[in-house]
């Protein structure tokens, strides 16, 4: 029996370097069986020039109902470190490594992030693909393990190279840390020793950001 072929979005991703000619085209996206359930695709946004990308793991609830990207709980939290750190987030295009939600229901009506599989990853990397190579951004932000590992490979670890700059095909340089929906998750204890991890993070990519456009 023939092997069948893995789950791509590739067949759907425009051959472009316009933004806004893959945002139009996304919509139309059946690379994987996520389409069936959310209510739309979520692109990336921000300014084409930008020198950083932030990706992330998914849209969330909130986001999938808008359209855009980290508009809810974890990207409000977002917002505000980024303004603790320094970090314009008005130079910044953020996005997702999965353009679509992937949720389980609660109690019948809930709908509660699942996380994407290894399958779903692989199959939506032709979009970030396509962002980053529109974009040719200075440094890549992986937020969270899942968005690392899509572009750092499955054994890459956060607890091990958080904050730490790599080399990368796609941009000068790719850094990791925690998804700010981590930190809403953290015990009550912990939270505020958390979210100061996190802006510490920021500030290292702030500084790292000033570098690059010094040099640029």
């Amino acid at each position: 029996m023939a092997r069948q072929p893995k789950p791509s979005a590739a067949p759907w991703v425009p051959a472009t370097h316009s933004l806004s000619v893959l945002r139009a085209a996304v919509p139309e996206c059946r690379g994987c069986d996520l389409y069936k359930y959310a209510t739309q695709a979520v692109f990336g946004e921000g300014p084409q020039d930008s020198k950083v990308v932030m990706v992330g793991e998914q849209p969330g609830d909130e986001e999938d109902v808008k359209g855009h990207p980290f508009v809810g709980p974890a990207g409000r939290l977002l917002n505000k470190a980024m303004l603790d750190a320094e970090l314009d987030r008005e130079k910044i295009y953020v996005t997702n490594a999965v353009k679509h939600f992937k949720f389980k229901i609660e109690r019948g009506k809930r709908r509660i992030h699942a996380k994407p599989g290894g399958i779903e990853i692989s199959a939506c990397r032709p979009w970030l693909e396509a962002e980053l190579d529109a974009i040719h951004p200075e440094l890549i932000v992986c937020l969270g393990a899942t968005a690392a590992q899509s572009l750092m490979g499955r054994d890459f670890r956060i607890t091990a190279e958080r904050g730490k700059f790599h080399p990368h095909p796609w941009a000068k340089e790719v850094v990791a840390t925690v998804h700010p929906s981590a930190i809403l998750r953290a015990l009550r204890e912990n939270y505020d020793e958390e979210y100061e991890l996190f802006v510490r993070d920021l500030r290292v990519i702030a500084k790292r950001v000033r570098e690059l456009e010094r040099h640029a």
